[in-house]
């Protein structure tokens, strides 16, 4: 199987909204920042919510796998809470709470 970033980059946020169970009126919250292939055989996926620092960074393989253990990195602590999240829907603001804690 050939990927494309583009590929890579649906298959990531695909992976990530069934990882969260991430509802269809909540998933146009995700955006795709950045796909790019590393070597010859994956990519590095950048996933984000618009307007918000935070970010995934998810590994997608060659076969359209993606790693499990993909990488959060946000600059707000989860105990921070909900002050900079209450125009998102709940459950986007959860994911984001969560992890941020997990950190």
């Amino acid at each position: 199987m050939l990927l494309t970033a583009t590929d890579a980059g649906n298959i990531a946020l695909e992976f990530l909204m069934a990882e969260w169970n991430i509802s269809e009126s909540d998933r146009e919250w995700f955006i795709i920042l950045n796909s790019r292939l590393i070597g010859e055989s994956w990519y590095i996926v950048e996933l984000g919510v618009a307007g918000f620092p935070d970010r995934w960074f998810i590994q997608v393989y060659d076969n359209g796998a993606c790693d499990p253990n993909y990488t959060f990195i946000s600059p707000i602590r989860g105990s921070d809470g909900y002050i900079d999240l209450v125009d998102l829907p709940h459950l986007v603001a959860e994911v984001l709470v969560s992890e941020r804690n997990a950190r």
